[in-house]
C-alpha cells in the first residue's frame, strides 16, 4: 500500500478518522476531504493531505478530483443525518441531505473511476446504514442510505468489468457524534435489542471498510456488509 493514494471523505473524525489512521499505518498516502480541520490530529503528518470541501457543492467535485493525485482507493464516508420528522423537513433540508448523502458519492465515483478504468485497478467503499434496509423514523435519511446500497450494486455492475471492486457497509448505530442526533428513547431501545447490549465502535466499522478496500477477494463485489450486532431487522 506504500505507493497507493486513498481519498477518505469525512476522514477527520469518527469512522473516517479510524480509517485515516489505518491507512497511515499501511504506509499509504491519505487525502482527507472534510469541511473543518481545526481539531484534526494529522494536519502536519507527512502522509496526509487535507482538503477543505463542502460536499453539498456537488458541481465542484469534478474540479476537486482533477486537482488531486490519482486515487487508487475511494472511501465515501461523509454523510449527514438530521433526525427530523418527515413532516417537518424543509426543502432546504431535503436538498442538503440528497446532495451530501447521494449526489456527492455518485459524483465522486464518476470522477475518480476515470483513472481507475484507465489503470484497470481501484477499490471503492461506501458507508451506507441499517437505515437503508429498514423503515426509519428519519425518512429522508433512510431513503438516501437505501440509495447508497443501490448505488454500490449499480456501479459494481458498471465498473466491475474494468477491474474495479466496489462494496458498502451498513452499520447500525455507532458511538460517534451522529449518534447524538437520535432521540434517547430510541437509542435505549436499540441498545437493548442488540446481542451485546452496546453500540458499535467506530473502529469496528472502519476495520470492515479497510478490509473491503484492501484485502477482500476481488470476487466480493457489489455487496453490502451488515454491521449491526442483531439490531436488524428491528
Amino acid at each position: 500500500m506504500k505507493n497507493e493514494t486513498v481519498l477518505i471523505t469525512g476522514g477527520n473524525k469518527g469512522i473516517g478518522l479510524e480509517l485515516t489512521e489505518m491507512f497511515i499505518a499501511d504506509g499509504a498516502n491519505v487525502i482527507v476531504v472534510a469541511r473543518d480541520f481545526s481539531n484534526f490530529k494529522y494536519n502536519d503528518h507527512p502522509q496526509v493531505k487535507t482538503q477543505v470541501f463542502d460536499f453539498s457543492n456537488v458541481a465542484g467535485i469534478p474540479e476537486l478530483i482533477e486537482s488531486l493525485p490519482t486515487i487508487d482507493i475511494l472511501i465515501n464516508n461523509a454523510g449527514v443525518m438530521f433526525a427530523t420528522p418527515y413532516d417537518e423537513y424543509t426543502a432546504e433540508g431535503v436538498d442538503k441531505m440528497l446532495k451530501i448523502n447521494i449526489e456527492a458519492p455518485v459524483a465522486l465515483i464518476t470522477a475518480v473511476s476515470k483513472s481507475m478504468i484507465a489503470n484497470r485497478h481501484g477499490r471503492i467503499v461506501n458507508n451506507a446504514s441499517i437505515a437503508g434496509q429498514i423503515g426509519h423514523p428519519d425518512v429522508w435519511y433512510g431513503i438516501t442510505k437505501a440509495g447508497v446500497i443501490n448505488m454500490t450494486k449499480s456501479f459494481a455492475k458498471i465498473l466491475g468489468p474494468h477491474g474495479i471492486v466496489i462494496n458498502a457497509v451498513a452499520p447500525g448505530p455507532i458511538a460517534t457524534d451522529m449518534l447524538e442526533t437520535i432521540p434517547k428513547a430510541r437509542r435505549d431501545a436499540i441498545k437493548a435489542a442488540v446481542y451485546t447490549g452496546r453500540f458499535g465502535k467506530p473502529e469496528e466499522v472502519a476495520s470492515a471498510m479497510h478490509w473491503l478496500a484492501t484485502d477482500c477477494p476481488e470476487y466480493i463485489n457489489g455487496t453490502c456488509i451488515d454491521i449491526n450486532n442483531g439490531s436488524f431487522p428491528r
